[in-house]
């Protein structure tokens, strides 16, 4: 965290070392306001959304009980950018503190939608694929939105749906405040809950918790964090989907409630870090901070699930993990001589027979 913070406020144009940065911070003059009015704000809104984002996305896969339940395709971000872009398309003139509601109606559309057709999560599989689905009917009716633009529009909404952070300020960091005081609560809340639905339904209605309800709230928070922060940046993609993928590999004993606050931190990282290409890779020109979460995300993603896959050896499986049986010795796997998984029962089914013109010898499994 503090590379990136240092590498953020010091690199660019102009550039100072992070010996002068102490005294760019608290003086004046052009670089004092370059890295207090521009860099600082920037850096602590990449900060801010990459939380948000990373944990709606442990939120959307502890509930659903599925890790490639992202909000991009259970049709949340698209919804969200659908309700922002939508009055600029049509040339709606409405006050800037319109844009988070509006972006929270269309989050909640979509994603209520997807429960809905879905049958409320009963499938963890149905639901990705209903979300795929309703997420493409919502990118269409976006992209026939935009063919009724014109130029400069259809540019700025273009940005805007690839997610940026260009141009950022305070007031946009202070406009995140009053969604950040409802939501923090309400994840503490929700972690306990999280960890019950990772069970399984009947798991859950067998310690008195309402499966349909808790997966309800479950997703009115992850609107409630990710409306937002597309409000402001746009669908900043695949966030939500690498985050929480990093935190169970960095803490893989722990459950939602260990690995809510990991998933947080590994977000504002990744949106953070990502910003970093994003403001300086072409620069002056910049590019999208979503297309650099998209490109180094998804590859990143894909690697982690494959580790995953193979995970570490369950007890009586793998190399180096022994098999106890009552009526015979251990048998260590993937070594010489070891008895194979389909001839273990018949093996230990009796002790071990004399050897014909031997007495007394055993056989040697």
């Amino acid at each position: 965290m503090l590379a990136v913070a240092l590498c953020a406020l010091c690199l660019g144009t102009p550039s100072l070392s992070p010996a002068e940065l102490p005294g760019a911070l608290g003086g004046s003059g052009l670089t004092s306001t370059v890295v207090t009015e521009l860099r600082l704000p920037r850096l602590v809104l990449a900060l801010v959304a990459g939380a948000c984002l990373g944990a709606a996305g442990l939120v959307l896969q502890e509930a659903l009980r599925n890790p490639l339940a992202v909000p991009e395709m259970l049709g949340v971000s698209s919804g969200a950018a659908l309700g922002v872009a939508a009055p600029l398309v049509l040339a709606l003139s409405l006050p800037a503190a319109v844009e988070p509601l509006l972006a929270l109606g269309g989050a909640a559309f979509g994603g209520v939608l997807t429960l809905l057709a879905a049958g409320f999560g009963r499938s963890p599989s149905a639901v990705l694929l209903t979300g795929a689905a309703v997420a493409a009917a919502l990118q269409a009716a976006l992209l026939v939105l935009m063919v009724l633009a014109d130029q400069l529009d259809l540019q700025l909404i273009y940005r805007y749906l690839l997610g940026s952070l260009s141009a950022r300020t305070w007031d946009d960091v202070t406009g995140l405040g009053p969604w950040l005081a409802v939501s923090v609560p309400a994840l503490v809340l929700c972690a306990p809950v999280l960890s019950v639905l990772r069970l399984g339904d009947d798991d859950a209605r067998a310690v008195g918790v309402r499966v349909r309800r808790a997966r309800l709230a479950a997703l009115g928070l992850a609107v409630l964090l990710i409306a937002p922060v597309v409000a402001v940046c746009g669908p900043v993609a695949w966030v939500g989907f690498l985050a929480p993928h990093l935190a169970r590999r960095l803490r893989p004993g722990s459950g939602a409630a260990g690995w809510l606050p990991w998933s947080a931190v590994c977000g504002a990282l990744v949106v953070a870090g990502a910003d970093l290409p994003a403001r300086l890779a072409l620069a002056p020109v910049e590019t999208p901070v979503g297309a650099w979460t998209a490109l180094l995300g998804v590859p990143a993603g894909v690697v982690l699930l494959r580790r995953g896959d193979r995970g570490p050896a369950r007890p009586g499986r793998g190399v180096g993990n022994r098999v106890h049986s009552a009526t015979g010795p251990a048998v260590r796997d993937g070594e010489s001589g070891a008895v194979p998984a389909r001839n273990r029962e018949a093996a230990y089914r009796a002790p071990a027979a004399p050897r014909a013109g031997v007495p007394g010898e055993a056989v040697r499994e």
